[in-house]
């Protein structure tokens, strides 16, 4: 399993969008990260800055590698359709809002949500109750 550590995650977002502006080269996952970096303009500078910044609740700032992300986990749930359901619940969600980012970030709640019960229970994720949040919102 890849469990890359938060200083490793931050470099690979950081790495992308620096490929992106630069032109250069990238590999499959850079480029989707660099299409979900350009939709958030407001992380761009935070993309240029230290890796040490410190996203805790108490600072009240958003974490964009946290933010980016869960954009990644969710484009590659879509593709494979993993756990089954989330690529229709989604693409409806989409249709609702007229916007797959719209989606996303409504759809992150859910995932988010899914992670917290998981972590807080001492239980594997629970993908049907994921997906029927997104499909909820999806209305």
């Amino acid at each position: 399993m890849f469990n890359p550590t938060r200083d490793q995650v931050r470099e690979f977002f950081r790495g992308a969008w620096r490929k992106q502006v630069e032109r250069l080269p990238m590999e499959p996952l850079e480029l989707a990260a660099a299409e979900w970096i350009a939709e958030h303009p407001e992380y761009h500078d935070e993309l240029a800055a230290s890796a040490s910044a410190d996203y805790s609740i108490d600072g009240g700032r958003t974490n964009p590698f946290l933010h980016l992300s869960m954009h990644l986990s969710l484009a590659e749930q879509v593709s494979i359709d993993q756990p089954r359901g989330i690529k229709a619940a989604v693409q409806a969600l989409a249709l609702r809002h007229g916007s797959l980012h719209a989606a996303h970030h409504e759809a992150m709640d859910c995932l988010g949500e899914m992670l917290w019960t998981a972590q807080r229970n001492g239980q594997p994720p629970d993908g049907e109750a994921y997906v029927d949040c997104v499909r909820r919102k999806a209305g």
